[in-house]
């Protein structure tokens, strides 16, 4: 794994936000850093809206939150000094399975990132029992790299 490859893991929301803060500051001063942008998206379930049109209505609103966010967090890491051309983004649509947490160290080990960012959503003890932590897995099973979980 290199060290210099990094991959932090959006979902695009204020805890996210705060992770790619936290990483820009340490690595902007970084020579010949990579990072990539890693955003899984999970699609809304289909059973929660009354047609076809509003689901995909609301699937194009989150495609859009998502792209809005990518762009704002490739700005965050060039104003802290990262090049932009060290910057990638990369989208996954994800289904059931594999896991979130599974498809974000699948994408770690096939980048051989040597890091691995993620924001914590903060879910109580009751809520990862019942519905699993994607931070929690993360650091749980990662393999070969530093998990840096920001709250």
């Amino acid at each position: 794994m290199n060290p210099k490859r990094i991959l932090i893991s959006v979902d695009a929301s204020p805890n996210a936000s705060r992770a790619v803060r936290y990483a820009a500051e340490f690595l902007g001063s970084l020579p010949e850093v990579q990072v990539t942008l890693l955003y899984v998206e999970r699609a809304p379930g289909r059973d929660l809206f009354e047609t076809e049109e509003k689901w995909l209505s609301q699937c194009q609103i989150d495609k859009d939150h998502v792209f809005e966010f990518l762009k704002e967090a490739r700005a965050t890491l060039m104003a802290a000094g990262v090049p932009q051309e060290a910057i990638a983004e990369r989208t996954i649509l994800c289904s059931a399975e594999p896991s979130i947490a599974q498809t974000i160290l699948d994408v770690q080990q096939e980048g051989r990132h040597g890091t691995l960012v993620v924001g914590r959503r903060g879910v109580t003890k009751g809520e990862e029992f019942l519905f699993g932590s994607v931070s929690s897995k993360l650091v749980h099973n990662a393999k070969d790299c530093a998990v840096w979980v920001v709250q």
